[in-house]
């Protein structure tokens, strides 16, 4: 009590979304339960939000679409096999946008420790076209949530807080408050079948609207978004995301780091003066070479892991 009544709490990665959840004034809490998702919601409920599950993850987040459109807050969660249930009205989401903040919680499961398969569900967000971040600890996991809330509401888009299992359940500290939410929009449902039901005609504008949104979210990460650089020597420069982060730090203590939180639209112009600073870049990622890809795709030159069979 004496640790919470200072802002400085013992939480899990999950618990943390759940707090964080409860200070940025979301309004529904929805799911289907997984781990190593299930937490989030149950930790909602404990805090004082107003939680409920749903038969499964499309109807979750469909529910949480209903939310948003009103202009309130809602936070849907899942475990990464969950979100293949929920793609549907993902990828429709991505386009008809939302008036206020939906935040869409993938729980991935690299090392399969409760999953019957490890997909990396940052390839949804890149396929779907929506903005992810990546904490790495349950701090960046409670700021993230806001910053996601912040994100969401600012550009009308749906946004994926990719967690992992070791990030969901771990327990690190955090200090509150932290990251600011913005306030609130005022609650009201309008009716606007145009951005709302894609059909073709109105699918076209929308796949275009969504692309000018990224272009000006992945603009805003190369300014300000959230990347956190550990100068280290010349010699080793490594670009990572998430918990693999802290195993880079505890590895590799001389070598120089760029993490970024945002890693879709990732900051890959912020990416490539750090690998230029360093005499060889290599890419420390959990699951697939999501990043490493990103990295080569821009023409950065940096190494990975070999592929595991």
């Amino acid at each position: 009590m004496s640790e919470a009544a200072a802002g400085r709490l013992l939480l899990s990665g999950d618990e943390a979304v759940a707090l964080a959840a409860v200070h940025g004034a979301v309004h529904l809490g929805t799911g289907y339960p997984g781990t190593p998702s299930t937490e989030i919601l149950e930790a909602f409920d404990r805090f004082g939000g107003k939680a409920q599950w749903a038969p499964n993850e499309k109807v979750a987040l469909e529910v949480g679409i209903g939310v948003a459109f009103s202009g309130a807050r809602a936070l849907v969660t899942m475990k990464h096999v969950g979100l293949n249930v929920a793609a549907d009205p993902l990828f429709t989401v991505a386009y008809t946008g939302v008036g206020g903040a939906l935040i869409i919680v993938s729980a991935d499961d690299p090392g399969m420790a409760s999953s019957q398969n490890e997909q990396d569900n940052r390839r949804l967000a890149l396929a779907a076209g929506v903005p992810m971040l990546e904490p790495a600890d349950s701090q960046e996991s409670y700021d993230f949530t806001l910053r996601a809330i912040e994100i969401s509401q600012r550009w009308g888009v749906p946004v994926l807080l990719r967690m992992t299992t070791r990030v969901c359940h771990s327990m690190t500290v955090v200090r509150t408050p932290g990251y600011p939410a913005p306030p609130p929009k005022p609650v009201s449902f309008v009716r606007d079948i145009p951005s709302r039901v894609m059909i073709p005609a109105y699918a076209r504008p929308a796949h275009r609207r969504l692309r000018a949104k990224l272009a000006e979210i992945a603009a805003w990460n190369e300014a300000e978004g959230p990347v956190e650089v550990v100068q280290g020597g010349a010699d080793l420069g490594i670009i990572t995301s998430g918990v693999a982060y802290q195993h880079v730090r505890e590895a590799a203590p001389e070598a120089s780091i760029f993490k970024p939180g945002l890693t879709h639209p990732a900051p890959v112009e912020r990416m490539r003066r750090f690998a230029a600073g360093v005499r060889r870049c290599l890419v420390v990622e959990e699951g697939d070479p999501y990043l490493l890809e990103t990295a080569r795709t821009a023409g950065i030159a940096a190494g990975g892991k070999p592929e595991m069979y």
